[in-house]
């Protein structure tokens, strides 16, 4: 892995620590606490990120917006990678009309519509809350991974030892789980990671536009949003959520360009 690739696994591997010691790093009532005299403070000593509009600590915030980030990049990824490995593995190994239908309309259908108005219609339907903002981003995210993996399929299964395992008179679901799944797996890898980067980008976009998580609980989109007011008196308070925002999702991306020069004996040789 080049070192870019080490730079973002390293600063990625923060974020993750990060949202999972917040509680231990900053309570809770830290979040929360307004100081309406302090309000707009710039950073100094003891609030390293300086104080919001309602006098409450920037760090502390952006802490526990780490973890709203964090944990929507991975619900999505998880939830989108397995149905999407379920979905086109099974295109592509089925085949004939089963192909046609799942690969030519309800892929079709689901490409038709740009990705974040889609998630943007359900969440507005469904009402802004952490769960149905990972419903919706998984909805939209799970197509990539499904046409990824049954072009994996359609190659892996014409080659020498799956003709052979069925033969010998192997099942199609072992042939499937056993010789061609894992011979597929390693663009999906890459794929996820920048899949992570998206669904961190997304989940920022949507808070932006008042369809992230509710308050109290801080969000880094929303934290931007809550900022337009005092961009020019308070920097500070878009700055570091926007910084941190820029590096998650150049982190990831970063990953998935190592895995992707890792995993891709062409891209070594080069």
């Amino acid at each position: 892995m080049n070192k870019v690739a080490k730079f973002g696994l390293g600063v990625a591997s923060s974020l993750v620590l990060i949202a999972a010691l917040s509680p231990l790093l900053a309570s809770w009532d830290r979040v929360q606490s307004q100081d309406l005299v302090s309000r707009l403070d710039s950073p100094d000593r003891v609030h390293l990120m300086g104080r919001d509009q309602l006098g409450r600590d920037e760090l502390a915030r952006v802490m526990y917006g780490a973890r709203v980030s964090m944990l929507v990049g991975l619900s999505v990824v998880t939830i989108s990678s397995i149905v999407g490995v379920l979905i086109g593995a099974f295109s592509g190994y089925a085949g004939g009309w089963t192909d046609r239908i799942i690969s030519g309309f309800l892929f079709n259908v689901f490409l038709s519509f740009p990705g974040i108005l889609l998630a943007i219609a359900m969440v507005a339907f469904l009402g802004p809350s952490l769960k149905n903002l990972i419903v919706a981003l998984s909805v939209i995210g799970w197509v990539g991974y499904a046409r990824l993996m049954r072009a994996q399929v359609l190659k892996v299964r014409e080659y020498d030892f799956v003709t052979a395992a069925r033969a010998l008179g192997a099942s199609n679901v072992r042939i499937l789980l056993k010789h061609i799944l894992p011979n597929s797996i390693q663009p999906l890898i890459v794929q996820a990671s920048l899949g992570m980067a998206g669904a961190i980008l997304a989940e920022a976009g949507m808070s932006f536009l008042g369809l992230g998580v509710p308050e109290p609980i801080p969000s880094w989109g929303k934290m931007i949003d809550d900022s337009r007011e005092f961009w020019f008196t308070a920097p500070h308070l878009f700055i570091f959520p926007g910084l941190m925002i820029a590096l998650s999702v150049l982190s990831f991306n970063f990953i998935g360009d190592g895995l992707r020069e890792k995993l891709d004996p062409k891209q070594q040789a080069r």
